[in-house]
Formats: structure tokens, C-alpha cells, sequence
């Protein structure tokens, strides 16, 4: 039998992660040393206390049938961290769970799209910030991040015809895989374009609680009229370190979280009723290893960025999020060709910029998953591999 695939199949090639994986466990069955930077994923345990809630909810039978709501407990659990976090007020019905941030900007334009409807993406940014909208449908047209204007969205370099015709808009602060955050006044300025042009925004913000040098991690929906404009979502993967339990929110205007809920209940159920118990047990109970782990990323980044730059590969750096971002060392054009180099020479694993975008080839993105203590190591071993020009 010939199976004749979707024309979409064939856009999709392996994935660099994949191919990362495959040479890592090579290398590792031939006994050499790896340092994994390429996985954001934290090594990190989740507090003590969030553990006991899962898994006492998970002795009982009755927490394992379909949770079809989320529970008026971590809906108001999720009430009360905004507020003391932000200082945003949410109302019930402006909040909902998911699986995880992917799942909602994989689905969510099926609520604001028709086929071929414009929404606008960021490159560089993370695959799903187009893939998801395109897999519902939509036209990708890209705004561009670039450093000359320290990263921030250029309102007045994106199209104003495609502006009109856009539907909605994915914006990311802090921002991954470029490591940067946005002022207050910048949030200003997107409410106003959304407004002036009738977009809908989707604000990723799972890297609020991962900011440095004193800055501010902000949330969209503290800025005027941001309900009003767009959604925001929020995650508890990397700040609570509960990655594997897939919980994040979809929060903000009212109009889309009913309709982003219609069409969640006819494909999927609620989140699993001990995970929601986790999720309260974390927004609701001591909250000191969130700075905690914020202090020990900001040291890992201290070692990683500060140890590249004293050796010679210049300007690699990060602002927020648990990554950080650096154009290629001198006499290298090439991400991925660079990328593969530096693990044969040094096995240190990054991922290359071409992934998140045309805009991110000539960089590579670290995922800071190694003590202080390592990140000195790699960086003492790339100086020694020659590889620095």
C-alpha cells in the first residue's frame, strides 16, 4: 500500500535536537566527555513541598478520572500569584490550563485564524512561535529582531499593509533564543500597534522569573489596556522546574480564553488533577528557591558569558531566560558547520542560531544546565581546543 502523507510532512526535516542526541550518546559510548548545553531543561529539583502535593494527590483512585475543569482552587491559586507577583487582577474566566506553552501557541490561532490569515512572528524566535500558527493554518509573515536596535521589535520596519491584514501577533520578553527583555515603555508602544492595526497579541512570557542584574521581570498584562489587546502565557516549567509536568496558562482577554476553551474541550481534557495540585502547592507556598535558582543562573552566566568573552570568543550574553545567546568566534560563518566542530573539538553541545531563523544564522544559543563549577571547566577546554582564533 502506497500512504501519500500531508504536502505539510514535507517541511518538517529532523530535528537539530535529534541529530544532537544521536552524536551525544556516539560520543558517550566511546567514553568521551560531553557538556550538554543544548536542551533547555532544568537540573533543578522542584521544592519539596510541590513534590508532597503530587504525589499525595496521586494516592487517590478518584484524581485519576478526567479532569474536564481547571479546579476554582488553582484557578484562584493562580488569582493570587498574579496579583502578588505582578500586581495584575484576573478574573476566573480570563484564566485556563494547558500542557505546556507549546500546546497553546500550537493551537490558539485555530481560535483567531482562517487559512491563509497573517499573523506575525519574531525572527530569530523559538520554532513554535510560526511553526504553531502555520500548523493552524495561517501565513507566517516575520518582523525582524536585530541587535542594532538591542533586539526590540522595529514597529516602524513592519509593513503597513501587512499590518493591516494581520490577525494576530506572537511576541516573546524575555526572549529566547536571543536572551534579551523589554522596557515598560516598550509594552506601550505594542499595545498602540495593536490597537491602531486590530492585532490580537500572544505574549510568551515563561521567563519572567528568570531575569538579571536587577532587572524586572514584567508581565504584559500589567501595562494598560493589555487585556483589552491580547493574551499572555505563563508557565511553570522553568520557574518551579516542573518542565515534565506540563502545566502552564493561557490568561488575559476574556473573548479569547472563552473561545481558546471551546476549542480545547472538543479536542482534550483537563490537566491531570495531581499536577494541578502541584502547580497550587507552588504558586501558593514559599516561594525562596524562585531567587534561589534566579542567583545560581545568573552565576552560570556570569561564568559561562564572562569565561567566553576572557578567552576571546566576544559577545555572548544574556539579559533573562535560563540561555545564553553568542554570534560565532571569529573566522566562522557557518552555525551548524560551527556547532559540530566545537563538539568534535571540545564536546561541548550547543544548538546553532539557523534553527530559531534565518536572522540567528552567525550564532549559537547555550542552555545553562551545568554548575558554575563546569561552565569554568568548558570554557578552560574550549580555550585549549585551538578553536578560538
Amino acid at each position: 500500500m502506497e500512504i501519500k502523507f500531508a504536502d505539510r510532512m514535507d517541511s518538517f526535516k529532523e530535528g537539530i535536537f535529534t541529530t544532537l542526541a544521536a552524536i551525544k550518546k556516539e560520543r558517550m559510548s566511546e567514553g568521551k566527555k560531553c557538556y550538554d548545553l543544548s536542551v533547555g531543561t532544568p537540573d533543578f529539583v522542584p521544592d519539596k513541598h510541590v513534590i508532597d502535593a503530587l504525589t499525595e494527590a496521586s494516592r487517590y483512585a478518584e484524581n485519576y478520572k478526567y479532569a474536564i475543569t481547571d479546579s476554582d482552587e488553582l484557578l484562584e491559586a493562580v488569582q493570587i500569584w498574579y496579583k502578588r507577583r505582578y500586581r495584575v487582577e484576573l478574573e476566573k474566566d480570563e484564566i485556563m490550563s494547558l500542557y505546556g506553552t507549546q500546546e497553546g501557541l500550537s493551537r490558539v490561532c485555530l481560535t483567531l485564524c482562517n487559512p491563509g490569515d497573517i499573523v506575525l512572528a519574531p525572527n530569530p524566535g523559538y520554532p513554535i512561535f510560526d511553526l504553531g500558527p502555520a500548523l493552524n493554518g495561517a501565513k507566517i509573515e516575520y518582523y525582524e529582531l536585530r541587535i542594532e536596535n538591542n533586539y526590540l521589535i522595529d514597529f516602524d520596519s513592519i509593513d503597513e499593509e501587512i499590518a493591516k491584514k494581520a490577525k494576530a501577533m506572537v511576541v516573546s520578553y524575555p526572549a529566547n533564543p536571543i536572551c534579551r527583555i523589554a522596557p515598560k515603555e516598550f509594552y506601550t508602544r505594542l499595545i498602540e500597534f495593536a490597537n491602531k492595526y486590530n492585532i490580537v497579541i500572544l505574549h510568551d512570557n515563561a521567563y519572567s522569573e528568570l531575569v538579571y542584574d536587577g532587572a524586572e521581570g514584567l508581565s504584559f498584562l500589567s501595562m494598560e489596556g493589555a487585556k483589552e489587546v491580547g493574551i499572555e502565557f505563563n508557565s511553570l516549567s522553568k520557574s518551579y522546574n516542573l518542565t515534565g509536568c506540563r502545566i502552564s496558562f493561557a490568561l488575559g482577554n476574556e473573548k479569547v480564553i472563552s473561545q481558546f476553551k471551546k476549542l480545547r474541550s472538543q479536542i482534550d481534557y483537563g490537566i491531570f488533577v495531581p499536577v494541578q495540585k502541584a502547580a497550587i502547592a507552588a504558586l501558593t507556598g514559599p516561594q525562596t528557591s524562585v531567587e534561589r535558582n534566579r542567583q545560581e543562573y545568573e552565576d552560570r552566566r556570569n561564568a559561562l558569558c564572562g569565561g567566553l568573552n576572557s578567552i576571546g570568543w566576544k559577545g555572548a550574553v544574556s539579559q533573562g531566560t535560563m540561555f545564553a545567546w553568542a554570534p560565532l568566534p571569529n573566522g566562522y560563518i557557518n552555525s551548524e558547520e560551527f556547532v559540530l566542530e566545537l563538539i568534535e573539538k571540545t564536546g561541548v553541545f550547543c544548538v546553532p542560531g539557523s534553527v530559531f531563523g534565518s536572522l540567528g544564522e552567525g550564532y549559537v544559543r547555550f542552555a545553562m544546565v551545568k554548575s558554575v563549577e563546569e561552565m569554568k571547566e568548558l570554557v578552560q577546554v574550549i580555550k585549549e581546543s585551538g578553536i578560538i582564533k
